[in-house]
């Protein structure tokens, strides 16, 4: 590509970057402290194709560039611009249960159990809750009404999960916690269906086929959907 070429490239991914950095679309690559970094790196992109567009005309007023024979390039090689362009105007969307049910449950134990808030249900993530359930024998959450909101995944024989990603920096390292259902199940349920759950803890649990980890499990008695969260990912590894 020619040095044109190259600027207005530049030039938009640094105007994708920035975008992204801007609204909520950062949250479906990065974790929400990145944002800085987003948009800091889409203003560098653009600054550096502004001064790039700002040198070629200085070069061919200056005529130091008369010696050299640029070739044309096809113009089908402009194609490649078009995923900037979506990027720009379509939201990918956050990993769901495809992903999830092909990738074992990444539960860690928890170094500490802060102790609940007061007043039920009590609100936890779900990688919390599954921390609590796995390692603790459930001694932290004792006979407490919960809450946790995930998305549904349903494997190969209709076992359903509540399931969230969790991320360390990015969504490319996102890795799935799950959580068994039983008790009140829902009657239907529909992959990827974000839901806020009620209930208690049992100590009912299975292994994960994929990687043998613990899969905890949740005594349902209410539930509810609810819309996906703004930050579909947990982040709750980085606290």
């Amino acid at each position: 590509m020619n040095r044109q070429a190259q600027a207005v490239v530049l030039f938009l991914v640094g105007g994708a970057m920035v975008h992204a950095g801007s609204t909520d679309l950062y949250l479906r690559y990065v974790k929400a402290g990145l944002q800085p970094l987003v948009i800091g790196a889409g203003v560098v992109l653009i600054v550096a194709a502004l001064a790039t567009v700002w040198y070629e005309r200085k070069r061919a007023k200056t005529g130091s560039g008369k010696e050299v024979h640029a070739h044309r390039e096809p113009r089908v090689a402009w194609l490649l611009v078009l995923p900037l362009f979506a990027l720009i105007l379509v939201a990918p969307p956050a990993l769901g249960s495809y992903s999830a049910l092909r990738t074992g449950t990444s539960l860690q134990e928890p170094l500490a159990y802060a102790p609940l808030p007061a007043g039920d249900p009590v609100r936890l993530s779900l990688v919390d809750y599954a921390g609590r359930a796995a390692y603790d024998g459930g001694r932290s959450l004792g006979d407490r009404r919960i809450a946790i909101t995930g998305f549904v995944a349903l494997d190969g024989k209709g076992t359903p999960y509540l399931v969230r990603m969790a991320l360390n920096c990015c969504a490319a390292d996102a890795q799935p916690v799950k959580v068994g259902l039983t008790g009140r199940i829902p009657p239907v349920l529909q992959p990827d269906t974000w839901l806020e759950l009620t209930g208690t803890y049992t100590d009912k649990r299975t292994r994960d086929p994929v990687n043998e980890g613990i899969i905890p499990f949740f005594d349902i008695t209410g539930f509810k959907p609810v819309p996906a969260p703004r930050d579909p990912y947990d982040e709750s590894w980085n606290n």
